[in-house]
């Protein structure tokens, strides 16, 4: 059993990435008040952490991972059978496969399983009154279904199985059972160390440092989640697949509208590459790649003059080609001679132009 707290990689979290991001997924989804959120990312505090994994579904960047809770692994488990359970570990329930909380499994594994119309049940959902988990797990869980039942809808006329969640009663006294709480006070009694006795648990890096600038590089990735989610979208019929923004999706889509000022903010911002820059001698053209997009939504948070903005109803099919957000013709700078781009007509560039004015500021003129 796997007593460690989950792995954090700041590099993925848009507060790492964006010094001024709002973004607090993990710490509303968390129920212990185990996260503490800062310009920097996000802290775990061991203490208080009951491993529910809440935090790992709910980012929508992949900046968590726990060791004991490893979805994929569990869809591999699950196509090998007839039919699948999913029990959560509070409600000492026996299933084929047991997660910290039943919240922590998210809309497009839970939206997988149905797609494929493979039975599958879930057990310890009507207990969550009186789990440690509950009070934020029962409505984790709630969005998620919500959510696959959106991505149901717009699988239509594709007949997906709808997955079972079971009006249960609690597993009997007499059982063995291994809550959270157990697992929270078995920490605390054998201290830290005993992170390092699971086999499973591979050494945490060292905190990263945080560059003093508001956006800090990092490389691109994509999560398992969007991976999924690709998967479930993709329609026999070819048809569009629709859906709204939902809180529960990693996705959505951006439009702009008038008064970018081609700072490339949203570009440099975007964890997984889905905001990129394409340019040639003449032209430059900032393009949006819909499938590797997450719904983070801190290129809406760093954008200044506020253009960018989410569509409500969007497409979801997948492998479809990046489009572009804005395209511009290159100008060429009357003192330095550089091509540069700017969204009107401009003689000096804006390195020419800043160098004038700094000029003027300290001799006048």
């Amino acid at each position: 059993m796997n007593l460690s707290i989950p792995e954090f990689h700041a590099a993925r979290c848009v507060r790492y990435r964006y010094r001024y991001s709002e973004c607090a997924r993990c710490l509303d989804a968390c129920p212990h008040d185990a996260i503490s959120l800062s310009d920097s990312g996000a802290a775990i505090d061991a203490d208080k952490c009951r491993n529910c994994a809440l935090c790992v579904s709910a980012c929508r960047t992949g900046a968590f991972a726990a060791a004991g809770f490893k979805p994929i692994d569990m869809l591999r488990q699950a196509i090998k059978t007839e039919r699948f359970s999913i029990a959560c570990a509070p409600s000492g329930h026996a299933a084929d496969a047991v997660v910290p909380c039943l919240g922590a499994l998210d809309a497009p594994l839970l939206a997988y399983l149905e797609k494929r119309r493979l039975p599958t049940s879930l057990l310890g959902a009507s207990l969550c009154a009186d789990c440690a988990h509950g009070a934020k797990g029962a409505v984790q869980l709630a969005a998620n279904l919500e959510a696959v039942a959106e991505l149901r809808a717009a699988a239509a006329p594709e007949a997906w199985l709808p997955i079972e969640v079971i009006d249960d009663k609690p597993a009997p006294e007499n059982r063995p059972r291994f809550t959270s709480g157990r697992r929270h006070l078995f920490r605390r009694l054998l201290g830290r160390g005993v992170d390092q006795v699971s086999a499973a648990v591979a050494a945490r890096p060292a905190a990263q440092p945080v560059a003093n600038k508001a956006i800090c590089a990092g490389a691109y990735a994509l999560t398992e989640q969007r991976e999924l989610l690709q998967i479930v979208t993709g329609r026999k019929d070819d048809a569009p697949f629709r859906v709204a923004i939902h809180e529960a999706l990693p996705a959505f889509d951006i439009s702009i509208g008038p008064g970018c000022t081609v700072c490339e903010a949203c570009f440099r911002v975007c964890p997984t590459g889905a905001i990129s820059i394409t340019e040639n001698p003449g032209d430059w053209a900032l393009l949006f790649q819909r499938d590797r997009c997450v719904g983070c939504a801190v290129c809406l948070e760093v954008c200044q003059p506020q253009v960018l903005d989410a569509t409500a109803i969007f497409d979801l099919t997948p492998d479809q080609p990046p489009r572009p957000l804005i395209s511009l013709a290159k100008q060429r700078c009357d003192r330095c001679d550089r091509f540069f781009v700017s969204p009107q007509p401009e003689k000096t560039c804006r390195v020419c132009s800043d160098d004038q004015d700094a000029f003027s500021a300290i001799y006048g003129g």
